[in-house]
């Protein structure tokens, strides 16, 4: 499936919440969301070469993926679990973010990308991380695999789109500033946090901390994506993951 973007994800739909929103129209608001995280994305000061564009290091099969992941996820909830994603929820989820930030102007940076249309916050930036978080849950409930391998492998086809054009979603409130004190400990979202665990690395990139590693009595070839602006915690790819270990080194490459 073939997208075109549009340098403001706004432009895609005058109206998303009547026209509802297309896959393409998801990939382009997905690409909003990527920027806005890229352009916090630290370039190390040892790369000599200039920070590349997103385009560079992101492919837009990579972005098509992302949307895919999401939908497949918010499909799973209503056709497994019979727990259908509500607008409920994401108004909620979308309070939540507001709420508990911990990077304010990322997040309204992530609202404005996205038109500061409600509906398109709900759909592109609230559902996405929702529907992780559930089907984490539930998963951890029933490790049985629902849709057998194409669901596990992402193959085209299984995605279905999700749009409740009939809800009426605000925008939240979002704090002006967050008060930090040195040498101080505030609490993060756990939901979705990896397990407790010692000797790991801890990676700041700029727009998120990634966790992975260590041990906890084994070794341990897992960790998490903790994304401040949202408060919210992704697991980190099984994919071609490197052989459990502990107390070793990480290095931020750019991307």
């Amino acid at each position: 499936m073939v997208a075109s973007f549009h340098p403001d994800a706004k432009a895609r739909a005058s109206n998303p919440a009547v026209a509802g929103l297309t896959f393409a129209d998801r990939v382009a608001y997905q690409r909003a969301i990527e920027e806005v995280y890229w352009r916090h994305r630290i370039w190390p000061t040892e790369n000599a070469e200039p920070k590349p564009s997103l385009d560079a290091v992101m492919s837009q099969a990579q972005l098509e993926t992302k949307v895919e992941d999401y939908l497949r996820n918010s499909q799973a909830l209503d056709d497994y679990w019979s727990r259908p994603i509500t607008a409920e929820q994401l108004q909620t989820e979308m309070d939540r973010m507001a709420r508990d930030t911990k990077q304010p102007d990322v997040l309204r940076e992530l609202f404005s990308a996205l038109g500061n249309d409600p509906f398109v916050i709900a759909e592109c930036l609230a559902r996405p991380v929702l529907a992780e978080r559930l089907t984490a849950d539930f998963r951890g409930q029933n490790s049985t695999n629902p849709f057998g391998s194409a669901w596990l492998k992402g193959e085209p086809g299984t995605s279905v789109a999700t749009s409740s054009t009939d809800a009426a979603y605000t925008i939240p409130e979002i704090p002006e500033d967050i008060q930090c004190t040195d040498d101080t400990w505030t609490a993060t979202n756990l939901t979705n946090a990896p397990i407790a665990r010692y000797l790991h690395t801890a990676l700041w990139t700029g727009s998120e901390m990634i966790v992975w590693g260590g041990s906890n009595g084994s070794d341990l070839d897992s960790g998490g994506r903790y994304t401040p602006s949202t408060d919210s915690w992704t697991a980190t790819s099984s994919i071609n993951v490197p052989t459990a270990r502990d107390s070793h080194t990480a290095v931020w490459t750019g991307s």
